[in-house]
């Protein structure tokens, strides 16, 4: 049993006397540290964001037309932000962030996945890298994992898994763990001491609960050391963002810790929203799912302070959704979606992609946005820019047959 299914049986197992505080909806959330000075924030969207609505194309002509009930554009209540984009008002406190260039988007972008526009399928495909040939025929990991793999010297600072599932997309080989930012494992010396003699005759179970006990005493440490450290500006500003938009949010929470870590030794973090998969009543739920990707991102921006400047954030979807709205006011799983970023690294206000326009004879299979980038590309990208990890490595060890010509850098 490696390390991180030895942390996960502990996470799970009610019997050893784990509570776990946290959302058991959330899905995992995971850190490694690594040998350079910038971040990398990676966010899954689970549910297929409509990427039409939130960067909405109110300059094409044939836009208005498929969306009668959802609205586009500055009379929706979008923000106008280059003459033919508009944001969706569900992100409208990140036009401050388009305008210093530290928010962009890339659009009409997919994974290789095409047609059956499974949830399931579609999210291992996007947080595996590959193609489905390679995952049939190799094990699976996650391109963010095969990236850590790439450089020498990785060590995993202590990582941290909330929910019950792994998170594929920093699975494999590299020194990545997996733990709960709210789980204690609370153990009277008597208890510590049954579980002893219990599995002492059995190593795996005797050195996973040893690493458990290990792992919960430097978190309480670090805990107790943060509590006395006299908390800086940027750290009050998050608290007091947080505490305007109720900081018991799951969403907000992960933002918190997330941003504990990546102050310190963390380089890499990766974890998931929910909320988008907006079959009906699009216009309010897709309001809410922006309202926590916007927090999260706020949140970050002001905990993070001057490490901000070294940090990107980039949001992924498994795939995006029809371009013309359905008969209950929302849109159904489609294929070309939009990949959103942000961060002070990044070379933002921008709308990155080639656009393939929304007349019927530009549309995938008659109904969705065409594709015209592979949004493993963005991704590679932002590594090679951040990095510096070779183009040759990213095309063929990350993201296994991956061609990024036409990318633009997008790192500053």
């Amino acid at each position: 049993m490696s390390m991180t299914s030895r942390r996960n049986f502990l996470l799970r197992g009610a019997a050893i006397g784990c509570s776990a505080a946290a959302s058991p909806l959330l899905t995992p959330m995971t850190f490694a540290a690594a040998p350079w000075d910038a971040r990398l924030v990676v966010i899954i969207l689970r549910g297929g964001m409509d990427g039409i609505d939130v960067v909405q194309p109110y300059g094409d002509r044939d836009a208005a037309g498929l969306r009668p009930t959802l609205g586009m554009g500055e009379g929706a209540g979008a923000s106008d932000l280059d003459g033919f984009f508009a944001l969706h008002p569900g992100l409208s406190e990140l036009m401050p962030l388009w305008k210093a260039g530290e928010l962009g988007f890339a659009h009409a972008v997919s994974t290789p996945y095409r047609d059956k526009r499974s949830h399931f399928d579609g999210q291992d495909l996007l947080e595996a890298g590959t193609g489905f040939d390679v995952m049939a025929k190799e094990k699976r990991d996650g391109w963010l994992n095969r990236m850590l793999q790439t450089i020498p010297g990785i060590e995993a600072e202590t990582a941290y898994a909330i929910g019950r599932e792994d998170q594929l997309v920093l699975t494999g080989a590299a020194a990545v763990a997996n733990w709960a930012p709210e789980t204690r494992l609370n153990l009277s010396p008597q208890a510590e001491r049954l579980l002893e003699l219990v599995y002492h005759d059995d190593p795996i179970y005797r050195e996973a609960i040893a690493e458990a006990l290990d792992l919960t005493d430097s978190l309480e440490a670090a805990a107790q050391a943060q509590e006395e450290e006299e908390m800086d500006e940027s750290m009050a500003d998050m608290a007091n963002m947080m505490q305007a938009r109720g900081g018991n949010k799951a969403h907000l929470k992960l933002a918190e810790f997330a941003v504990n870590r990546l102050r310190h030794e963390t380089r890499v973090a990766s974890f998931s929203i929910n909320g988008w998969d907006t079959h009906g009543g699009q216009a309010a739920g897709l309001k809410r799912a922006l309202a926590s990707l916007q927090d999260v991102i706020l949140a970050m921006k002001a905990g993070l302070g001057p490490v901000w400047g070294k940090t990107t954030i980039i949001a992924m979807t498994e795939f995006g959704r029809t371009a013309r709205e359905n008969g209950t006011r929302g849109t159904d799983h489609g294929t070309g979606g939009t990949m959103v970023m942000a961060g002070g690294a990044l070379r933002g206000g921008k709308v990155y992609g080639q656009w393939p326009g929304l007349a019927e004879a530009d549309l995938y299979a008659g109904r969705d946005l065409m594709p015209t980038a592979d949004v493993r590309a963005y991704a590679a990208a932002t590594m090679r820019g951040l990095f510096g990890i070779e183009k040759s490595l990213l095309e063929s060890s990350v993201f296994p047959g991956l061609d990024m010509a036409g990318v633009d850098r997008l790192i500053l």
